[in-house]
């Protein structure tokens, strides 16, 4: 095997099997209300990941609680993190914030945080409130929205950051003790195979525990479908197979010890302006498995 599986790790942190349960904590995002931008990244569409549990309109507890019912039908001894996954779960007052995560840290069988957000909503009291979590034994992630390592590509995906950005939440959260995760895309306009193996080498160099890849989906309505109906040319359109190639020798030209979460992503089909390949997650983690067999492996530095 050439990469490490999320699945074993975090059993590993735990010492028991646990799953993650997605909640909407009602947050924006610095990028939609004008802090940072207006209109959000350009592929963006929060609808394309949200369960139906996973509503503003439920209480975080609300949410916590009808997942936990949703997976204990089959596993009831399962122990839940808590995932604050919609927008910027870390865009708001620090008390604000303490009371979010203290309520999911209150429900019964809730051992811990997964916190997606932005490598520029990052402040140094919030780190010091989740070392303080962490060194008292309450297991925090932070996943951090990178999408991209190319300045050029994160002007043009109106992602309202920089890479330098990025390099400098990452270290500071490692410097904390807990790990990091990161979300990559791939595919994005502009970007070439050789970019993107090019990020696996720069993410490689920051300390980071754990990487999400998902190829690029087109949503309707988005202003990035909008751009490939006028510049198609501009994106690097790929079949099954060959983005089973792309994600072999982005984990080849990656640290031996990265752990990798997930390699794709599924939208609900009626939100594609493009249409999916039709393979489950499961299908395509076999794919990668059995073509990494096949490849010989790159020595690293």
């Amino acid at each position: 095997m050439h990469y490490r599986e999320f699945g074993p790790w975090l059993t590993e942190q735990l010492g028991q099997k646990v799953q993650k349960i997605s909640i909407n904590a009602g947050f924006t995002c610095p990028n939609r209300d004008g802090r940072v931008g207006v209109g959000g990244c350009t592929y963006c569409n929060n609808q394309t990941f949200n369960p139906e549990y996973c509503r503003t309109d439920r209480s975080i507890t609300l949410q916590l609680e009808e997942g936990k019912a949703f997976f204990s039908r089959k596993y009831p001894e399962m122990k839940y993190l808590a995932y604050f996954q919609a927008y910027t779960n870390t865009y708001g007052g620090l008390e604000e914030l303490k009371r979010k995560y203290e309520e999911a840290l209150s429900v019964d069988d809730v051992v811990g945080l997964v916190i997606g957000t932005r490598p520029d909503c990052m402040p140094e009291p919030l780190l010091d409130y989740l070392q303080t979590l962490h060194d008292r034994g309450v297991f925090v992630l932070v996943e951090y929205g990178i999408e991209s390592v190319h300045d050029h590509t994160l002007l043009r995906i109106n992602r309202g950051h920089t890479h330098a950005c990025t390099c400098d939440a990452v270290k500071r959260t490692a410097d904390r003790g807990i790990p990091v995760g990161g979300h990559i895309i791939l595919g994005l306009p502009g970007e070439t195979a050789t970019d993107m193996i090019a990020t696996a080498t720069e993410l490689s160099r920051l300390p980071i525990t754990i990487l999400k890849l998902h190829q690029l989906q087109l949503i309707k309505g988005t202003r990035m479908a909008q751009e490939f109906e006028e510049c198609p040319d501009d994106f690097l359109r790929l079949s099954a197979d060959e983005y089973v190639e792309l994600v072999c020798e982005f984990i080849l030209h990656s640290r031996r010890d990265m752990i990798f979460e997930r390699f794709v992503s599924q939208s609900p089909p009626d939100l594609l302006a493009q249409p999916g390949w039709g393979l489950k997650n499961y299908e395509f983690v076999e794919k990668v498995r059995s073509r990494l067999k096949t490849l010989p492996d790159i020595p690293t530095a």
